[in-house]
């Protein structure tokens, strides 16, 4: 049986280059150029590829069948309620306790600048209607440093699905909180949650708030100065893109280092973004193998909005894929060292 814990690497010598496992279709690391020519590691990982079976938390995994949180375990299509595998509390995170995270995606292509991994999800997988073939492809820009992420999934039954990849980045290169790190999120909106991270069906305008990051602001500026960011230990909240950022058309967002020596840009074709500065991360253990600091990632997550499958009119985005409509979404990542 083929390894779960096989690293597949992609880049090229001195240029970007990132680690992929089929064990979550998983990142395990991304190493940036430097202008002084050093590589500086971008996300958080742990000590060996095997730690991420054992670790709590989903650093680096491709999360699904649906990214985010499905109020109740449950959703209705079609007049039938079909009941999901709760994992948080009465809801479900992040597709169940036995999401694709926790799966052995298999390797259908593999280059010097591109993985294509695979899975089959069977009718009924944690409570989800339909057999799932999904596929995510990383690919390595030959020209700039860059790495994208396509995702494409066919049903056959109608299904919410949403997929998206869930790396905690700290462009400093350490385990140290980033709170320090600008952040800019091209949204006008963000959605209110209640205690258990649901959504209230709301949409808030940001102006005049902490989540206002229409413009880059230090991460530790907002933390705590709203309600919603002290009920939740920090940013674990959906932003609605506007509707440039959730056509590719300009970057979703910008995260800056603390030191500025690297930057990076987000472009997805998703109308959400989750944005999440690791209130947990302190739960698991870095690659020296001591817990890492509260705060020390942040992740950004393109996705349809959490528990859209409840609410009929965030469903017209897309999360709804059918026999005939395959999911198709993309993200993208460029990094700018200065």
């Amino acid at each position: 049986m083929h390894d779960p814990h096989t690293v597949h690497t992609l880049g090229q010598p001195g240029g970007l280059q990132i680690d992929v496992s089929p064990f979550g279709a998983r990142w395990l690391s991304c190493r940036v150029p430097l202008r002084d020519g050093t590589l500086r590691e971008a996300i958080l990982g742990h000590a060996t590829p095997a730690d991420h079976a054992r670790e709590p938390g989903f650093f680096g995994a491709i999360v699904g069948r649906y990214a985010n949180r499905i109020g109740g375990a449950a959703f209705t299509l079609a007049g039938q309620e079909h009941r999901l595998v709760p994992n948080e509390g009465a809801n479900q995170l992040h597709g169940g306790p036995d999401g694709f995270d926790r799966r052995t995606w298999r390797v259908l292509a593999h280059e010097p600048l591109q993985l294509r991994l695979g899975l089959h999800s069977p009718d009924g997988d944690q409570g989800y209607p339909g057999a799932l073939d999904t596929e995510v492809t990383y690919r390595i820009d030959p020209e700039r440093c860059s790495v994208s992420l396509h995702f494409l999934a066919r049903t056959t039954r109608t299904c919410p699905v949403s997929l998206t990849s869930h790396p905690y980045f700290n462009l400093d290169g350490t385990e140290a909180p980033v709170l320090d790190h600008l952040l800019q999120v091209a949204a006008h909106q963000v959605l209110p949650v209640r205690p258990d991270m649901i959504p209230t069906g709301e949409l808030a305008d940001v102006e005049g708030s902490a989540f206002d990051l229409r413009g880059p602001r230090r991460l530790r500026d907002g933390l705590g100065q709203h309600e919603q960011l002290r009920q939740a230990g920090g940013w674990d909240h959906c932003y609605a893109l506007d509707e440039t950022a959730a056509q590719g058309e300009r970057a979703a967002a910008v995260l800056t280092a603390g030191d500025g020596r690297l930057a990076m840009q987000l472009f997805t074709n998703y109308p959400g973004l989750q944005v999440c500065t690791g209130n947990h991360v302190q739960q698991a253990r870095g690659r020296r193998g001591t817990a890492f600091a509260q705060h020390a990632g942040i992740a950004l997550e393109p996705q349809f909005f959490p528990d859209a499958p409840n609410h009929p009119l965030w469903r017209d985005q897309g999360c709804l894929v059918q026999p005939a409509q395959p999911l198709s979404r993309w993200m993208r990542l460029s990094f700018m060292a200065s």
